[in-house]
């Protein structure tokens, strides 16, 4: 088995995160790995028809989600003890964004969570899926039950 060096945890923050969390922070201490941590605050476009499509309805709300991250990613990086220079909040796509910065940042492992999603509910979107098909590295999807 591949000796992992650097671990990026993917976090959404939803119920059942500390599942996640625990599998990469057991991982990370086996390997002696170096832990980051990555939460994507999902860029949905929203707009009011009566602007433009071009404009944003409410820009205080991108503020608020993106400080309520902040906080959270802020707590978990110190139950964690993940340096300043270890952590990501990013806006856009979380799959996207995940594989930049995996890229970008010499990772070889991508844990994330994983729903099991099937049908018409994977095909909208399952962020485990996409990081699974097109990271550079190895990527573990934690399963996870759904309620």
């Amino acid at each position: 088995m591949e000796h992992y060096k650097h671990i990026l945890l993917a976090v959404d923050f939803f119920e059942q995160c500390e599942t996640v969390i625990n599998r990469a922070k057991e991982l990370a201490d086996r390997y002696q790995a170096k832990l980051s941590i990555i939460h994507v605050v999902d860029s949905l476009p929203i707009t009011d028809a009566g602007y433009g499509a071009d404009i944003p309805f409410n820009l205080d709300l991108t503020a608020e989600l993106m400080e309520g991250a902040r906080k959270r990613l802020a707590e978990l990086a110190q139950k964690l003890a993940v340096t300043t220079d270890c952590q990501w909040l990013e806006m856009g796509s979380p799959k996207t964004e995940i594989i930049r910065v995996a890229q970008e940042n010499g990772v070889d492992l991508i844990v994330v969570g994983s729903h099991g999603r099937h049908g018409l509910a994977l095909l909208l979107g399952s962020t485990a899926n996409g990081v699974l098909h097109y990271a550079p590295c190895d990527v573990l999807a934690v399963r996870l039950q759904d309620n």
